[in-house]
């Protein structure tokens, strides 16, 4: 019989009173080997459609199961609000707390690892206005910022939009690397965000026909100095990739990958101190054109991720719809293991609908890496019986309109 895990979030990243539906107490499930890197309790208060929740499993594999718009993809969504950025559906924080609530939402996990536990919290406090920023909490301590939680957890995920990453505009694709660079470089996020917003102010001086010198200058030298940084950590990511790649896992083809942009092509052939220069000196010329133009012509905000299938040596977007996510998954799962080998730490996996495009042949490879994997990963699917051959390495739970229930084995 299906048991109700509905129930309060933890009492160590927030604070507030704690209450139960009844019947519905926190269980326990042990399923095969128990993974090294795992999230062993996850809790959820007013997150999007799920009132309260608390789930607990030792799985390698966790799958939800259920219909679409039942809540598969929130549970997912919250897991990623433990690591840097905007989630997996890059979401405001205002559209995250349930509706006709108050607000305040909530997302707390415990994480085990070879060495010990510890307890990550995340959300937006009593004492915040929606959408400004959101807490965290390390083992009950503040946090500044969310750097912190990459430091913590690594966390890479697919979601059906990045089903076509190669067919629709850079932006997806250089998020996509810049979530590979996280899991190396837990600071590439703050540089990211500062070059972001020198960006921002710069056009916004521009358009506005501020002409400045001294302060265009600051922000110049600013957007210099992240950008180069940016652009430093984005190829040395690459580089990983290219050696990790170059075999493959049968039945996913090998990929070669490129970050295709100007800073990172500058990088090849000069010291960093003079592409940062370079790049300072292209800003300062192009400041007529870039007032009429909007933004900025050159730099790291315009680099794109090149990939092609090694095997057939053809870009990615001239590739079949399911060669794509055959590489998708290929490059996620070397990143996974290039993490592992190079910090000692492999990162959770979360997979949103990742059977779809996949034939039967390299779904089950697909479950067969999954469990041999040393972290959890987490998978969403409507049809349940699609991840039988996961056997006892895999947690089954059902989700049905925010409420979560374990299926019978």
């Amino acid at each position: 019989m299906a048991v109700r895990i509905a129930v309060a979030a933890s009492d160590r990243p927030f604070q507030g009173p704690v209450s139960r539906d009844s019947g519905s107490e926190g269980t326990e499930w042990l399923a095969g080997e128990s993974p090294a890197v795992a999230v062993t309790r996850l809790n959820l208060t007013n997150y999007r459609n799920i009132r309260h929740l608390r789930l607990e499993t030792e799985a390698k594999v966790v799958v939800l199961s259920g219909p679409n718009g039942a809540g598969k993809t929130n549970v997912l969504e919250a897991l990623s609000f433990l690591s840097p950025g905007r989630g997996l559906r890059r979401a405001r924080l205002a559209d995250v707390p349930r509706r006709g609530g108050t607000g305040v939402w909530a997302v707390a996990a415990r994480v085990r690892y070879p060495r010990g536990v510890i307890e990550i919290g995340t959300g937006v406090a009593p004492d915040q206005r929606v959408g400004e920023r959101r807490l965290v909490r390390i083992d009950g301590q503040v946090a500044r910022g969310t750097a912190a939680l990459g430091r913590a957890l690594t966390v890479n995920w697919l979601t059906p939009p990045m089903d076509r990453l190669f067919i629709d505009g850079p932006s997806p694709r250089r998020r996509f690397l810049d979530r590979l660079v996280y899991g190396f470089d837990v600071d590439h996020a703050a540089r990211v965000s500062a070059y972001d917003r020198a960006l921002r102010e710069r056009s916004r001086l521009l358009r506005d026909g501020r002409s400045d010198a001294a302060w265009l200058g600051a922000l110049e030298e600013t957007m210099a100095a992240c950008g180069i940084a940016v652009a430093a950590a984005r190829r040395e990511t690459i580089c990983r990739l290219r050696s990790g790649m170059k075999a493959g896992v049968s039945p996913f083809p090998a990929a070669t990958v490129a970050a295709d942009g100007d800073v990172e092509r500058w990088l090849d052939v000069m010291p960093a101190i003079d592409a940062e220069g370079r790049f300072r000196a292209a800003l300062e010329a192009a400041r007529d054109c870039d007032a009429r133009s909007g933004g900025a012509a050159v730099g790291p905000h315009r680099t794109d991720l090149a990939v092609c299938h090694a095997g057939k040596d053809m870009p990615a977007e001239d590739c079949s719809t399911g060669e794509q996510k055959a590489l998708l998954v290929s490059i996620v799962l070397a990143d996974a293991r290039l993490q592992e080998a190079r910090l000692g730490r492999a990162p959770l996996l979360l997979f949103d609908e990742i059977v779809a495009h996949l034939d039967a042949t390299r779904r089950e490879a697909l479950f067969e890496l999954l469990i041999d994997r040393p972290a959890q990963t987490w998978i969403t699917g409507t049809d349940r019986s699609l991840f039988d051959r996961l056997g006892s390495a895999a947690r089954r739970f059902g989700v049905d309109d925010g409420r979560i229930s374990a299926s019978p084995e």
